[in-house]
């Protein structure tokens, strides 16, 4: 009874526009059932962050996890900027630039997600590369992607 009202609920959460990627993830995570069998060494994604120094890192993050939980936990950006993985909360602390061998991979942008980050450039127009962490769900199929990390904006910095 419970398992099939999840079900009903998070399909009915699944169809709105406005919800954003993370909380579909989540949502959909949550109302499958887990197997015995599912591994975390199964879900690793390895991918390359260019540091604000220019120096290329690995890091790991998990398959249906964000790349801003990923980049956090590498020390690349951090936790305190972006308390909530929700987009009406962001302020795009979280930028980042994907190779453009790589933006193909990705969903497009939501209409959130580009209203935050034309409303955060200096220029009023997003760059091409620019996605927001928070907003990026890493897949297998983004085993291997580069992801620079730019330098803080000068109000971000304490």
């Amino acid at each position: 009874m419970a398992t099939s009202t999840i079900r009903r609920i998070s399909s009915q959460i699944y169809r709105l526009p406005s919800v954003s990627p993370f909380t579909k993830s989540v949502v959909a995570r949550s109302s499958t059932p887990r197997t015995s069998s599912a591994k975390v060494s199964d879900r690793i994604v390895k991918l390359f962050a260019i540091d604000p120094e220019g120096q290329k890192r690995e890091i790991v993050g998990l398959s249906g996890q964000t790349l801003l939980r990923a980049l956090t936990n590498h020390g690349l950006i951090d936790p305190a900027s972006h308390r909530l993985e929700e987009i009406d909360a962001c302020s795009a602390e979280c930028e980042v630039n994907i190779a453009q061998e790589w933006l193909q991979k990705l969903p497009p942008r939501s209409y959130d997600e580009e209203y935050v980050l034309e409303r955060n450039s200096r220029a009023r127009v997003a760059n091409l590369h620019s996605r927001l962490g928070c907003q990026v769900v890493i897949t297998p199929e983004l085993q291997g992607m580069v992801v620079a990390v730019p330098e803080p904006k000068p109000w971000d910095t304490p």
